[in-house]
């Protein structure tokens, strides 16, 4: 008998998928995995007269909870029986058909929904079971036995697990480096040379009382005291007051993030936001201050309607630039539509018609075009201002990609996990909300894929410029979880880039034309087994090369080191001088 190929495969725990952890775990994108919930549910008769999956292996904290018979009704090759096991991690399928292997390994906290399928009075093949939605992409369809509630055991269980109202945290993995050291707001400014005569150090905000969104540390203009900061604070949205992010070591240019000012409809003025704003410009002598606004003007005029707007012609020696990009709501709609067409069929005859109707690439462009614009104009000594509405999404987008250009220190692992923890988690980015982390409303208007868009852009990048980036693709949360830099630093060969070339002076300057962009087909595709994944040939032959180093540079450490014990026998042996080399 011919085994079948195993085309509905969808990979069990690779290193691609431990990189979706990180898209996650930072940026509680999808789940938490140095936590899991502790769960008091009872298992099933059914599953205590089943035989278990006992070479499944689990994580560190990580308890066996219930097993099902089910069958998986695979969008590739049709109905596959199996066994299921949910943990307090994660939900894992294996096919008991010996000719069709399949298997699926889904952290919980990637499921965004979980809907019964069919009812009581059902009599359709596989029409009773569940319909799981997951934020990678994936639809996974169970069907279960209508006697016996057995639906009923594991619906409430995933409800339970992957939308907890509380998270009981367990057993948590030490690992040798706390990874909720690796940004210090203070010596990341002391990197940048601040303070100077020109910036100073302000703690105004060390209790969260001037913004309950900013950090605790804030670089301000020398020339600005405390007070002229909450005079600023009444007039910016949610008190988000420009503050520095980062400077430029040999112009001193620098890239300041904040939220909208509240202009409203009568077009309010503040003399004290318009000063503050003269002070940064003449930090460093700019002509003229360039105000970013990463909205299309027709939003930002909108936004007096609801109290927000734009700075006006009364801010003098300032531009203002809108980037058009679009708001939370307009990028979810987009990365829906691209779900739509990924997964699980792609239509090839239309699929170049099918991918532009959904606007994803064209959303990347905007951002990455923007932020080429930030970089762009503080590399020629020139200072910004960046803000969206809250300056809390398409802000962080901009600013930290502008820095990936502009400093090669945030282009290595440990530099990248500081502009992460910087400028998108201290400076407020909704991971919670943005993500759904935790939360059943799978249609909450908060969700977007801010992050993911940020991390696309990243790709696109390292894409275009491959040896520059290192990289490979709060409260008691210190206390109670375990930081993912703790597990990306104790497992560094797994993350790095080995096409990686420290250029310390160099500004990495990517191109936003679509003609250079491309579907990141490894991420959004990454579940559908007939696309195959390419690799270009100079990456593949680059990665043979560098294969063959390690193997040489091996083979080199072990002579020198059997050269070095025959001397030191050879001394040991005899007090003759040893014999001189020919």
């Amino acid at each position: 008998m011919t085994s079948r190929p195993a085309e509905c495969c969808e990979v069990v725990l690779d290193p691609l998928s431990r990189a979706d952890i990180i898209a996650v775990h930072i940026l509680k994108i999808f789940f938490d995995s140095a936590s899991f919930p502790r769960v008091s549910l009872q298992v099933s008769r059914d599953s205590l007269k089943m035989e278990p999956l006992t070479d499944v292996l689990l994580l560190p904290g990580e308890d066996r909870v219930i097993e099902k018979e089910v069958i998986y009704i695979c969008p590739f090759n049709g109905p596959v029986k199996g066994k299921v096991l949910i943990t307090n991690y994660r939900l894992y399928f294996r096919s008991s058909d010996t000719d069709l292997t399949v298997t699926l390994d889904v952290p919980l906290g990637t499921i965004s929904r979980v809907e019964k399928m069919g009812g009581a009075s059902s009599r359709g093949e596989n029409s009773y079971g569940l319909d799981i939605t997951c934020k990678d992409m994936r639809n996974l369809r169970f069907a279960l036995k209508q006697e016996g509630h057995s639906r009923r055991d594991i619906f409430d269980l995933l409800f339970r697990l992957a939308f907890p109202l509380s998270h009981n945290l367990v057993r948590l993995e030490k690992y040798e480096e706390n990874g909720w050291n690796v940004y210090k707001a203070m010596d990341e400014l002391r990197r940048q040379g601040l303070p100077n005569n020109k910036w100073r150090i302000s703690f105004i905000n060390k209790s969260y009382e001037l913004c309950d969104t900013y950090p605790t540390v804030l670089a301000v203009p020398y020339k600005c005291k405390d007070e002229d900061l909450r005079r600023v604070a009444a007039f910016r949205s949610r008190a988000r007051i420009p503050v520095l992010s980062w400077i430029h070591r040999e112009n001193q240019a620098v890239i300041v993030r904040c939220s909208q000012p509240l202009v409203g409809m009568s077009g309010k003025r503040n003399k004290d936001d318009e000063r503050y704003l003269e002070m940064i410009r003449e930090a460093n002598d700019t002509p003229k201050l360039t105000i970013f606004d990463a909205r299309p003007s027709v939003n930002a005029v909108a936004n007096k309607a609801t109290g927000g707007g734009y700075e006006g012609d009364e801010y003098q020696n300032a531009e203002l630039v809108f980037l058009d990009i679009q708001n939370i709501h307009v990028m979810r709609e987009s990365l829906k539509k691209l779900k739509d067409i990924v997964y699980p069929n792609v239509e090839e005859s239309h699929w170049l018609s099918s991918l532009e109707s959904t606007h994803w690439l064209e959303h990347i462009k905007l951002v990455l075009s923007g932020a080429i614009q930030v970089a762009d104009k503080v590399s020629t000594g020139n200072s910004v201002v960046v803000h969206c509405s809250d300056g809390w999404d398409r802000t962080a987008q901009l600013t930290s990609l502008a820095m990936l250009m502009l400093d090669s220190h945030y282009r290595t692992l440990r530099g990248f996990e500081v502009l992460i923890e910087k400028e998108w988690i201290s400076f407020g980015h909704k991971f919670a909300s943005r993500i759904g982390h935790g939360d059943k409303n799978h249609a909450d208007q908060d969700r977007s894929p801010i992050f993911v868009q940020f991390i696309d852009c990243v790709w696109q990048m390292t894409k275009q410029v491959l040896h520059l980036a290192e990289l490979g693709l709060l409260g008691e949360v210190r206390i109670k979880t375990v930081s993912l830099w703790s597990l990306v630093n104790s497992k560094t060969d797994i993350y790095l880039n080995p096409f990686y070339t420290p250029e310390p002076n160099m500004v990495l300057c990517p191109v936003a034309s679509m003609r250079h962009l491309e579907l990141w087909v490894s991420y959004y595709i990454r579940w559908n087994p007939r696309i195959r994944q390419q690799q270009s040939p100079v990456e593949q032959r680059y990665k043979e090369l560098l294969a063959l180093r390690d193997e040489y540079l091996k083979k080199l450490e072990e002579l020198q080191l059997s050269d070095s014990i025959q001397l030191l026998l050879s001394l040991g042996a005899s007090p003759a001088p040893p014999p001189s080399c020919k």
